[in-house]
């Protein structure tokens, strides 16, 4: 059974830094594409970053670009999203997302349904 937890979300004001983690447990990374996504209330789910099942291609949202890195530790099985300089539009229910062996083009890295697994969210708040 394949499980995502993430952790590190909570509020910060704007221009800080927060540092998102995603536990996998039930498989390694190998062969998994794995991704950020965003859900603001009222809004749809959207990509914020990912980076390819070979590990070799990282994928970011123009609105994060310069700012979010997506990182992975294999020998912990997590994946992370460092968020620096912060805007109040940032705030949302983040998730972090698995798919085996992924497409690499970004029109299927960027979509929701390219994923198999979901956490449950962590919930960033920036204020103004």
């Amino acid at each position: 059974q394949v499980q995502l937890v993430e952790s590190g979300g909570g509020l910060v004001q704007a221009g800080g830094s927060l540092r998102l983690s995603c536990a996998l447990s039930g498989r390694t990374f190998s062969g998994y594409a794995m991704g950020w996504f965003r859900q603001a209330p009222g809004k749809e789910r959207e990509f914020v970053a990912a980076f390819s099942w070979s590990g070799g291609t990282t994928y970011y949202a123009d609105s994060v670009k310069g700012r979010f890195t997506i990182s992975k530790d294999n020998a912990r099985n997590s994946a992370y999203l460092q968020m620096n300089s912060l805007k109040p539009e940032d705030t949302a229910v983040y998730y972090c997302a698995a798919g085996f062996r992924t497409g690499q083009a970004m029109g299927i890295m960027t979509r929701p349904g390219s994923y198999n697994y979901w956490g449950q969210g962590t919930q960033v708040t920036v204020s103004s």
